[in-house]
């Protein structure tokens, strides 16, 4: 099963050498298969993203994903974009950029769409519960999405400790995303 760390200030900071000593911390510690730089509140994403692919050098096996920025991902050669519910329509740009796509969904039907368009994979959550994230769609839904798809599926939301990933690992997903496990 797969692994997908993704970073969040609240850990990981917004301090570049900080950053970038976490970050690397947590590759050693989990080695993760896929990497996003997921930073809302920055104001300077592109130098941290700058940081972050540096540190992901290292790893040639940890995949880098950039949150949302299809030309950011592309300038700095990661491997891909994780696009969230509000860009759909980015997926076919990403693409063409020969960038790899993530899609965080919530729904069947949108996990349904985002496959249609193109994306390889998508995140679907909140799987376990989480805190402002809504009802935990629990791992029979998990599995009922896993019946109807073909896309590979990171399970997300309120996967903080290996009780929840041997949950999930029974399900047959693709991989597991989390922001608390890897922190």
């Amino acid at each position: 099963m797969k692994k997908y760390l993704i970073t969040s200030p609240e850990f990981y900071t917004n301090i570049p050498e900080i950053f970038a000593k976490k970050l690397e911390e947590q590759l050693q510690k989990h080695q993760p298969d896929f990497v996003l730089l997921r930073d809302k509140q920055t104001s300077d994403y592109h130098s941290l993203a700058v940081v972050f692919m540096q540190v992901l050098q290292k790893y040639p096996n940890s995949k880098a994903f950039i949150h949302e920025d299809v030309s950011l991902a592309h300038a700095l050669n990661a491997h891909g974009v994780h696009l969230t519910g509000n860009s759909f329509h980015k997926i076919k740009e990403a693409k063409q950029k020969n960038l790899e796509v993530v899609v965080s969904t919530h729904t069947k039907e949108e996990v349904m769409k985002v496959e249609k368009e193109g994306a390889d994979y998508v995140s679907y959550s909140p799987i376990f519960d989480t805190p402002n994230k809504g009802k935990p769609k629990g791992i029979d839904d998990l599995k009922e999405l896993l019946s109807l798809t073909n896309i590979n599926v990171f399970a997300l939301g309120g996967i903080v400790n290996d009780k929840e990933v041997i949950l999930i690992n029974e399900t047959k997903v693709y991989g597991f995303a989390s922001i608390r496990y890897f922190s």
